[in-house]
């Protein structure tokens, strides 16, 4: 069986109108080490090559690559609260408030969160590394989307995607100092920390419940996802898109 090119959401699938995927390393056209579905502008692959896989991932969805609004990423805390499409720079997280636009992050080992609210039609994509999470990035835009679009916590749906598990997720005291008890366990000289547990916590706290936590890693399944920790940074990245199309 050939794998899947998109891994698609459970907890969106009964919402009408609503396009939202992740893509998996498989069935695009880039060469070693970036094989082969790599949707990273930012890599060393070639450009029409990535052009060339964006085409044939959009066409999964029934998207246009130009209906996309991205934004290259900084493991900051900016949000672009967006009706266009397009590609800006400085954002990690992109809230589209327009349907027929598609907000967009790549991700190879940090946490892609997508929120989608069916009653106002706006969604959001995020990019949550360790730097991101800490800076509270997942409730910053739930918050945009509660405060500034009129979106009820009970309404809002979110899904936290492929990211490095805790198990494979090591890090220093410097940056375990950063996260609460309850994400973090120590292992020798060394801490795990769990960056899903601690992006899921800013949901719940703004009383988003309705969350769905994809229990993969990019690690253990990196024949299915990059990871820029597992292939020593010389990899090609995903795609975590949400949108809602045009009724």
């Amino acid at each position: 069986m050939t794998p899947n090119r998109v891994a698609r959401p459970r907890i969106f699938q009964s919402i009408p109108n609503l396009v939202a995927g992740v893509s998996t390393r498989h069935g695009g056209v880039s060469e070693a080490p970036y094989s082969s579905l790599n949707l990273g502008v930012h890599t060393d692959d070639s450009p029409e090559i990535i052009e060339q896989n964006l085409s044939i991932f959009c066409a999964d969805l029934g998207i246009s690559p130009s209906d996309l609004a991205r934004s290259y990423q900084v493991h900051g805390d900016k949000i672009w609260v967006t009706g266009r499409p397009g590609y800006q720079s400085g954002f990690d997280a992109m809230v589209s408030v327009q349907p027929g636009v598609f907000a967009g992050v790549g991700i190879a080992d940090c946490t892609p969160i997508l929120l989608a609210d069916p009653v106002t039609r706006v969604c959001a994509a995020i990019h949550a590394g360790w730097k991101g999470t800490v800076a509270g990035i997942v409730e910053k835009t739930a918050l945009r989307m509660i405060e500034n679009r009129g979106s009820n916590p009970a309404d809002i749906l979110a899904y936290i995607g492929p990211c490095i598990s805790q198990a494979h997720f090591e890090v220093g005291d410097e940056v375990a100092a950063h996260f609460a008890e309850e994400f973090k366990i120590r292992k020798g000289s060394k801490w795990h920390v769990d960056l899903k547990a601690a992006n899921a916590a800013q949901l719940v706290k703004l009383g988003i419940q309705q969350i769905e936590i994809d229990p993969a890693c990019t690690v253990e399944n990196n024949a299915d996802y990059f990871s820029h920790r597992k292939e020593a940074g010389t990899t090609g990245r995903m795609l975590a898109l949400i949108g809602f199309q045009v009724a």
